[in-house]
């Protein structure tokens, strides 16, 4: 897919959506676009660097559904000892970024390890993190105690001088996320590991390190984007997360990350999430077409992406 691209289809999205609703530029529906966009751009970034590295993980969404779950039985447990305050949310945040860490090194381990197929492994982990998140909450939602989400809700709703802390926590995601991968021996290394195994291992490349430790940066980032989305509705349930895979990678291969590995821009994967984002958006300011059809869009737009990037391979 072309380096223009995307950047095209952004302006053109834009240009239409602004044709289309009066509102869509405003203040608010951007800011709100963006605080959105902000989960998944998160997580985004991280998958940037396991595609890269020649991997795919499609477990994204029900590992975050499971950690907000995790994340708030354990702020209501201590509840009754720490009581409301910093403290308790710090624990939270915690517990997140462990339980991420852990579930990206798991899914990394098997992979690495036992050379179980990514796509095997994380399909079984989407599932098991789904059924458990279901557990959980006995078929319900779990929900944060009211002073506790009373307290915690800033984090989502507050920010600098009118930008919102998920935006900001985005803004620093994208700024290392693109200096690792343009700039660093391990972004390199990632690309090497994703064109050839066997070239990158005869180049002194750790294959197996390199891409554990892309899962395991996947799973630090979905623990940090569920931090930033429990606040927003104070609860978790089995339809928490669904489909951010699919947008996920979606965003990644509209950017122009090569599906194989071997190649990857974060840059481009943040015009990939703002175009999702943007098309979400216009189908809910207009009737043009049904909001419940954005699956089926963001399916449409994977396919198309990667027949793209087939034709400008075979054109080179």
């Amino acid at each position: 897919m072309a380096v223009i691209g995307p950047v095209l289809a952004l302006i053109v999205l834009v240009a239409v959506g602004a044709m289309m609703n009066s509102n869509f530029l405003s203040a608010a529906n951007i800011t709100n676009v963006l605080a959105r966009s902000a989960f998944i751009g998160i997580i985004a970034v991280g998958m940037t660097f396991v595609i890269t590295a020649g991997g795919l993980d499609l477990s994204v969404g029900s590992m975050a559904a499971f950690i907000a779950g995790l994340m708030i039985l354990v702020m209501n447990a201590a509840l009754p000892s720490l009581g409301v305050g910093i403290p308790i949310i710090l624990l939270g945040m915690v517990v997140a970024l462990l339980a991420g860490i852990a579930a990206g090194l798991l899914n990394g381990f098997l992979i690495t390890s036992l050379g179980i197929e990514a796509f095997i492994v994380t399909l079984g982990s989407m599932g098991i993190y789904r059924s458990l998140v279901t557990w959980l909450a006995d078929g319900g939602t779990l929900s944060l105690d009211f002073s506790l989400r009373t307290f915690y809700r800033p984090v989502y709703f507050d920010g600098i001088l009118g930008v919102s802390w998920p935006i900001i926590v985005f803004g620093l995601v994208v700024i290392i996320g693109q200096i690792l991968m343009s700039r660093s021996v391990f972004g390199r290394h990632c690309a090497a590991t994703g064109s050839s195994e066997h070239v990158a291992h005869y180049s002194n490349v750790n294959v197996n390190r390199t891409r554990l430790i892309t899962y395991a940066a996947l799973g630090m980032l979905v623990g940090i984007a569920t931090i930033m989305y429990v606040p927003r509705l104070g609860s978790a349930s089995s339809s928490t997360g669904v489909l951010w895979e699919l947008e996920a990678i979606a965003a990644v291969i509209i950017g122009g990350t090569v599906l194989k590995g071997g190649f990857g821009r974060v840059w481009g994967t943040v015009i990939g999430v703002l175009i999702l984002s943007l098309i979400d958006n216009i189908l809910n300011l207009t009737d043009f077409v049904s909001p419940y059809l954005n699956g089926a869009i963001q399916g449409v737009i994977i396919i198309l992406a990667v027949i793209l990037q087939r034709e400008s391979k075979a054109a080179t």
